[in-house]
């Protein structure tokens, strides 16, 4: 599934199950996602790697894709209300995250 291009840098992020805690669960599909983000994602995981912030680097490597996944979906809905309670406590915690 293509997305439009627009500026910044293009990513493809492929996402499959290897176990699951409930045999019925299983799911064998394989979701891939093409987007768009204006950071460099792979400096922004190893920024997050080299701060030490979490027990391993796969987890930092989860809370960087994580974040950047949704606050770029946040910033391009700006004006979307579901995010208005949450825009100033996010560019808070991204002032908080960015000086650590």
């Amino acid at each position: 599934m293509a997305t439009t291009v627009k500026k910044g840098n293009h990513y493809k992020l492929s996402l499959e199950q290897l176990s699951v805690l409930k045999e019925e669960k299983r799911d064998d599909n394989t979701l891939e996602l093409e987007f768009s983000n204006h950071d460099e994602l792979f400096e922004i995981v190893e920024k997050v790697k080299s701060k030490k912030l979490f027990n391993s680097e796969e987890e930092s490597t989860e809370f960087a894709l994580g974040l950047k996944l949704f606050t770029e979906v946040m910033l391009r809905n700006k004006k979307h209300p579901l995010f208005e309670d949450l825009r100033p406590h996010i560019v808070d915690f991204m002032k908080k995250l960015k000086s650590s």
